[in-house]
C-alpha cells in the first residue's frame, strides 16, 4: 500500500523560502504521476504542482516561476521549493500520487486522479 509523508512546512516571511519533501512507501510499477496540492482556511483544495515519471512538470499559474517541484529517481521523495513566499501562499499543503501504471493518463493536477494523500504540512506565511 502506498504512504505518503509530508514534512518541511513551518512559517516564513513573505519573500522568503521553504522546502517541503514527500517520501512515499510502497511498491508502485509503471507510471507514478505526483503532485502537490494546497488548502487555505475556507477554501476549496487546489492544484500547485505535477511530476510525471519522465520529469515533465504542471504548475498553476499562481506559483510559475516562484515554486518548483522535483523528485528523486525511483520516486521514493517528492520536493516543492518555494521561493518568493507571499502571504497567500499560507495553506495546509498536500502529497499526493496518482498510480498509472502502464495506462495512457495525463500527469496534471486533477484532483480526482489521486488515490493517494499524505496527511498535509502547514506553510504560514506572514508579511
Amino acid at each position: 500500500q502506498v504512504r505518503l509523508v509530508e514534512s518541511g512546512g513551518g512559517s516564513a516571511q513573505a519573500g522568503g523560502s521553504l522546502r517541503l519533501s514527500c517520501v512515499k512507501t510502497g511498491y508502485t510499477y509503471g507510471r507514478l504521476c505526483m503532485a502537490w496540492f494546497r488548502q487555505a482556511p475556507g477554501k476549496e483544495r487546489e492544484g500547485v504542482a505535477s511530476i510525471d515519471n519522465d520529469g515533465s512538470t504542471t504548475y498553476t499559474d499562481f506559483v510559475k516561476g516562484r515554486f518548483t517541484v522535483s523528485k528523486e529517481s525511483g520516486e521514493s521523495s517528492l520536493y516543492l521549493q518555494m521561493n518568493s513566499l507571499k502571504p497567500e501562499d499560507t495553506a495546509m499543503y498536500y502529497c499526493a500520487a496518482a498510480h498509472f501504471g502502464y495506462a495512457r493518463l495525463p500527469c496534471n493536477l486533477e484532483e480526482r486522479s489521486f488515490a493517494y494523500w499524505g496527511q498535509g504540512t502547514q506553510v504560514t506565511v506572514s508579511s
